[in-house]
């Protein structure tokens, strides 16, 4: 049965691809749950368009971002934090957090992917975070300070 993919799915394949899987698991698993719906030759039709203007906003976006790598490098985010006397967060600053912050410093829209960082900040103090995009990169400061 020719399937579209709704949400990307391990071992099948990634959202918006057109895919052939076994009757049963299409019509038992993956169309009740959202994740797929029939491959009828309107809704492919409707599908492309969707993946090409995602494609399209994803470059935008990524272009967008690759102009403003010069006002990351310079930016420098304050964050407060509630911390015990050793100065370790009871709770670690993640990307969103930080993607969040950084929207309303700069009015730039990134996706978390961009950003490198391996786990949570979880320490008072000086931090620089890398940001990646097509190859491309930049470091800005993070300065967590204990409330």
């Amino acid at each position: 049965m020719k399937i579209i993919l709704l949400k990307d799915i391990p071992k099948v394949g990634r959202k918006y691809d057109v895919k052939d899987v076994a009757e049963g698991y299409a019509l038992n698993m993956l169309i009740p749950r959202g994740l797929a719906q029939v491959a009828t030759t309107q809704a492919v039709k409707n599908v492309e368009a969707i993946k090409a203007n995602d494609l399209t906003e994803h470059k935008i976006q990524s272009e967008l971002l690759e102009k403003s790598l010069e006002t990351i490098k310079s930016l420098v985010l304050n964050i407060k934090g509630r911390a015990n006397e050793k100065g370790h967060l009871f709770a670690g600053i993640t990307k969103e957090m930080l993607i969040s912050e950084i929207q309303k410093a700069t009015r730039l829209n990134l996706n978390p992917e961009f950003i490198k960082l391996e786990k949570p900040l979880k320490e008072v103090g000086e931090h620089k975070v890398a940001v990646e995009a097509m190859h491309k990169g930049a470091e800005f400061t993070v300065v967590i300070v204990a409330e």
